[in-house]
């Protein structure tokens, strides 16, 4: 986002009961069952969602076992949906599984053997990005659209708002002069619900106990309220898998920065860190947060790019948008120095072999306060300022 001039920016999330955020908790539940048993499992799982089904699809290479009836059921029951009534449940939707194992062929160019260390998993590109406009360091309309979300789901689940059902979604608006954050000027709100909740009674609950206690009394004022839209349709009765098929990786922009600036060839979930589609993503972002976090730049975006087998980046780009205070090569040049970029050394380095996952996949990747989240730490600023002959001040 490089826009002159006042201008609107906007961002949007869903919560966990939404289908496509169902299947990427599901994916990925497989995944951290997996990894707690084999830390060097390679997990691609895809999960779809529809009424009454699950079906896990992909290929997994391990030396664990993953109970799918209960891992899949577990999750669908602590998302939510635990009654018939709701159309998708734990206890009666079926789960079918059809997994192989991983290509003999990737696994030559991936498992690190001697003479030939661990090579990316696949081609592709990935995008970090970071940024001043939140505590978090992340674009704000990503960073609120998520908020709103995250609350949906607590008043539901604290039964603040009892009549809520797990699918929903949020949107922010945004305006901006130049790179700064101005006010909020739209919010949109999709909450599910029963049936017998008046529509009056669901948008004056969700005013109070959801938009006032997360958007900052300081970015709203009358003019956002009158273009703050809950349940613009009315009634929103049918939602989760029920009404909507749910499959992984198909909310790959929510799960990033809402947008702004860009996105790599694949999605994160249900896929083990050998995959740089994850690896590769993280370890940008954690150097992007750390450059702006130093005070070497108020924004950037970093590209790095692999080849499947090959061990080192093909190519590395940064685009500080006019804000760094050194050169962009310079840049490079630190990021080659603070950061290992080769697959096995982000995943030692992130300690990304965990069961850690299941977090992930709902509300965001990044800008996250939750310890097993080690890409966001900033634990690099100082040494890359000093690196860069910055002064303190």
């Amino acid at each position: 986002m490089s826009k002159s001039g006042k201008h609107f920016f906007t961002s949007e999330s869903v919560t966990e009961g939404h289908p496509d955020k169902v299947c990427d908790q599901v994916s990925d539940s497989i995944l951290d069952d997996l990894l707690s048993q084999d830390p060097k499992s390679r997990v691609a799982c895809e999960t779809l969602a529809t009424t009454g089904l699950v079906l896990i699809s992909g290929e997994i290479t391990t030396a664990g076992y993953c109970d799918f009836q209960k891992v899949v059921r577990n999750t669908v029951k602590e998302i939510g949906y635990t009654k018939a009534d709701y159309g998708f449940d734990y206890k009666t939707c079926s789960v079918l599984a059809s997994i192989h194992e991983q290509s003999a062929d990737i696994d030559m160019g991936v498992t690190e053997k001697p003479g030939h260390e661990q090579g990316a998993g696949d081609q592709g590109l990935m995008f970090g990005y970071a940024c001043r406009e939140t505590e978090e360091l992340m674009p704000m309309p990503i960073m609120l659209a998520h908020k709103l979300a995250r609350k949906l789901s607590e008043v539901r689940r604290e039964k603040l708002l009892p009549y809520l059902r797990p699918d929903g979604k949020s949107q922010v608006t945004v305006q901006y002069e130049g790179a700064r954050p101005l006010r909020v000027e739209a919010i949109v709100i999709a909450a599910q619900h029963n049936a017998t909740v008046e529509m009056e009674e669901l948008r004056e609950d969700i005013r109070h106990q959801v938009i006032k206690k997360i958007i900052p009394p300081d970015l709203i004022d009358k003019e956002t309220w009158k273009k703050v839209y809950i349940n613009g349709t009315g009634r929103f009765e049918l939602g989760g898998p029920m009404a909507d098929t749910g499959i992984t990786g198909r909310k790959i922009i929510v799960d990033t920065y809402g947008g702004v600036g860009s996105h790599g060839g694949g999605c994160f979930s249900g896929k083990d860190p050998s995959k740089v589609d994850r690896s590769g993503s993280y370890m940008a972002r954690y150097i992007a947060k750390n450059l702006v976090a130093s005070g070497i730049v108020d924004r950037i975006e970093l590209q790095i790019a692999y080849a499947i087998g090959v061990a080192d980046p093909v190519s590395i780009m940064v685009d500080t948008f006019g804000t760094a205070k050194i050169s962009e090569d310079k840049i490079k040049e630190l990021i080659r120095a603070h950061f290992p970029l080769k697959p096995r050394k982000m995943i030692e380095y992130l300690a990304l072999q965990r069961p850690i996952y299941r977090k992930t996949a709902a509300y965001g990747h990044f800008g996250r306060t939750e310890p097993e989240f080690t890409w966001e730490q900033t634990d690099k600023a100082a040494a890359l300022r000093t690196d860069a002959g910055l002064s303190r001040g």
